[in-house]
């Protein structure tokens, strides 16, 4: 992905329109606006264009994966993937899925993908997914980073924010501009129970 203008960035990113006309009135509306107008508005233009291309492929929405086999042939297939292992009653796996429900809109060069591992018990073992709920980031087919629970996050054992999130996975590659806007950031976190409990909340083997 070739670097964008960092004015051409923040226009993109602050609109999260699907206007592309909306996008380059902006653009020309802006006091910034200098002997880099046309290039700005192709850039802008190149943009918004490779944008829905990669939404119409998947891009863009937080989508759950049934069979372990797609799973595999999509993040082999694509530059970057965010895989969640997750089980539907565990409280952990809702609040990771409302982050990165919130993210996926925003980083249409990732694919954000979530597996039920009760549906991926090979992937489970291959991966050595003990704890839940379990991030992988991918980067060309490698595994370059691993969520386990909350750990690294927040402040605390159990909250952290949108942003947050956003940071570490800007920091392994699997993402490529922070986006979160102060509206995203909003924490999410799990009432705190007994230290009995909170085990088998997590623990999945």
């Amino acid at each position: 992905m070739a670097n964008l203008d960092s004015h051409v960035a923040s226009i993109l990113d602050a609109n999260n329109s699907d206007d592309e006309d909306a996008l380059i009135a902006s653009l020309e509306d802006s006091p910034a606006l200098d002997a880099f107008r046309e290039q700005r508005i192709q850039q802008l233009h190149s943009e918004f264009t490779r944008a829905k291309a990669q939404k119409n492929v998947g891009f863009g929405n937080y989508t759950e994966i049934k069979e372990e086999k797609a799973l595999m042939d999509l993040t082999t297939s694509i530059k970057y993937a965010v895989v969640h292992f997750a089980k539907e009653d565990f409280a952990r796996c809702g609040v990771m899925d409302g982050h990165l429900e919130s993210l996926a809109p925003k980083h249409f060069d990732t694919r954000f993908l979530k597996m039920n591992v009760e549906n991926a018990p090979f992937l489970v073992t291959k991966l050595k997914i003990q704890v839940l709920p379990c991030v992988l980031a991918f980067v060309n087919g490698v595994s370059v980073d691993r969520i386990v629970g909350f750990e690294g996050l927040g402040y605390t054992q159990d909250t952290f924010t949108t942003k947050d999130l956003e940071a570490r996975l800007l920091q392994c590659g699997v993402i490529q501009r922070a986006k979160a806007t102060a509206d995203a950031s909003i924490k999410f976190g799990v009432k705190k129970v007994k230290k009995d409990d909170s085990d088998d909340g997590d623990d999945w083997d």
